[in-house]
């Protein structure tokens, strides 16, 4: 498993955390990585508790279970803090990044003990300032890019560009809109690297 990044997301039937799992693999393919991604499956009902995963790598990946140890997790919704161990087997050396209005050290307390890098952002409200509706999916992919540097800065948004404009080609103005929610989640993050100046990326 060299030179692999695994990530966990946890979210809730309904925000995307699936959907953006399987974007990050496409988009992460389109720049010549292999990758995985997939949900893990259980009771489907708007608003369960769901986990999906990605495996991004420069060489073959033959391993297909579930990610038990992952470098990276990803909360969409800040409330399954409170009721999953969403930290539960994360390398001290990674990162989570959680979806929350908060700080890192607000959340902390509700990471079982995790000492690891923690990164927040307001995916909710940045979504609703940008596409008018709650889609936190979208901001969280962006934040899930800059902190793991599965890919560079100008990769991502030039594949993440032809994905929407292939999927919304009759609706330009979505695709503005997911274009800005990304850009400004993605720019809110890299400010809290820079601040935190911790080299934790583990570039696949």
């Amino acid at each position: 498993m060299r030179d692999t990044v695994e990530i966990r997301w946890h979210g809730r039937g309904g925000q995307g955390a699936k959907t953006a799992a399987l974007l990050l693999a496409d988009v992460a393919f389109q720049t010549g990585r292999h990758v995985q991604g997939f949900p893990e499956y259980g009771p489907e009902r708007m608003g369960a508790p769901i986990t999906a995963y990605n495996r991004i790598s420069r060489g073959d990946i033959r391993i297909h279970s579930n990610i038990y140890q992952p470098d990276y997790v990803a909360v969409v919704d800040e409330t399954l803090l409170r009721s999953v161990k969403v930290t539960d087997g994360l390398k001290q050396g990674g990162a989570v990044i959680i979806n929350t209005p908060k700080s890192p050290e607000e959340v902390r307390p509700l990471l079982n003990g995790y000492t690891g890098a923690v990164y927040t952002v307001d995916a909710r409200a940045i979504s609703e300032r940008t596409l008018g509706r709650n889609f936190p999916n979208t901001p969280m992919l962006a934040a899930v890019t800059a902190v793991t540097g599965v890919m560079d800065k100008e990769s991502f948004f030039r594949e993440i560009r032809a994905s929407f404009t292939h999927k919304f080609a009759r609706k330009p103005e979505v695709i503005e809109g997911n274009m800005r929610a990304l850009e400004e989640a993605y720019a809110a993050v890299e400010q809290a690297i820079r601040k935190q100046d911790t080299p934790l990326r583990k570039t696949a």
